[in-house]
């Protein structure tokens, strides 16, 4: 009997794998550092299915490489990293998991937006330092408070919702821009439609979660972000570079804007000399 060929790019779960030894014969890259684009190009070149991770970079030169490909998955919630014409031209099949990751998504979303507006990291260093010489004192760490202010949301897909949700959750106002007006959802939640530029200028804290396109590439620049508040704390989960990093390395150090949690980066995975890791409000996760 026929088994198709499926390569996968990343370890996955294990049940996942074994799921796929059911019906077809696996191939599993086997190293933690991703394939190259050369590696991954070989590897593609005699497989009439693929499972891919955001890195891998699905472009019309592997596609022609790849004459069997017949379909794509993509164990993630956005497809930037594929050309997707190139794919429907050759008749492939394109899938990936938008939504089975929203949750999760939007609780480290919030973990960062805590962690940076609470100072939690830059505490807990200070500890481990050998600071903590007296038991107390009414100025320590103080950070911004979270409950009753501002959520700007940009992007109101299902991370975007999760994201608003957990900001009612502490009684924040909630704000959001999205492509598309959602009523039904400022109805059943009460958040509020506002245009970029008020969502920029009231937000305390601004949550990013649009797809990277043509469009959003540094959709937060030196502009954008000089209409922040100083007080306010930027978090990022969408793509590096929808954020101009250079801008927001500006912004970080002359105080333009008070904090930053990212949990992605431009370029990645983040150069150890960068500048940006040098500052104390800024948390970074890989």
């Amino acid at each position: 009997m026929f088994k198709p060929r499926v390569y996968v790019t990343r370890q996955i779960f294990p049940d996942a794998l074994d799921l796929i030894e059911k019906f077809a014969e696996l191939e599993l890259w086997p190293d933690d550092e991703p394939p190259s684009p050369e590696q991954l190009m070989e590897a593609m070149s005699n497989v009439d299915g693929a499972i891919i991770n955001v890195m891998d970079r699905i472009d019309a030169p592997l596609l022609d490489a790849a004459p069997k490909l017949r379909v794509l998955s993509q164990v993630a919630a956005g497809l930037d990293n594929i050309d997707i014409p190139a794919a429907t031209k050759r008749d492939i099949m394109v899938g990936y998991t938008p939504g089975v990751l929203a949750k999760s998504t939007a609780d480290l979303a919030f973990a960062l937006l805590l962690a940076v507006a609470r100072r939690v990291v830059e505490s807990d260093k200070w500890v481990r330092e050998g600071n903590w010489k007296i038991s107390h004192h009414p100025m320590f760490w103080l950070g911004s408070e979270v409950n009753g202010s501002t959520l700007g949301i940009l992007g109101l897909g299902g991370i975007g919702l999760e994201m608003a949700k957990r900001g009612l959750g502490f009684d924040m106002k909630v704000l959001y821009h999205s492509r598309t007006r959602k009523r039904d959802l400022e109805k059943e939640y009460g958040l509020k439609y506002a245009s970029f530029k008020r969502v920029l200028a009231e937000s305390d804290f601004l949550s990013i979660h649009v797809p990277l396109t043509p469009q959003t590439n540094h959709f937060i620049g030196e502009k954008q972000l000089q209409m922040m508040k100083p007080s306010s704390i930027l978090v990022n989960l969408s793509r590096g570079p929808v954020v101009d990093t250079d801008a927001l390395h500006q912004a970080l150090t002359n105080g333009t804007i008070a904090g930053a949690g990212l949990d992605v980066f431009d370029p990645e995975p983040v150069p150890t000399d960068h500048p940006i890791l040098g500052l104390d409000n800024v948390v970074v996760l890989p």
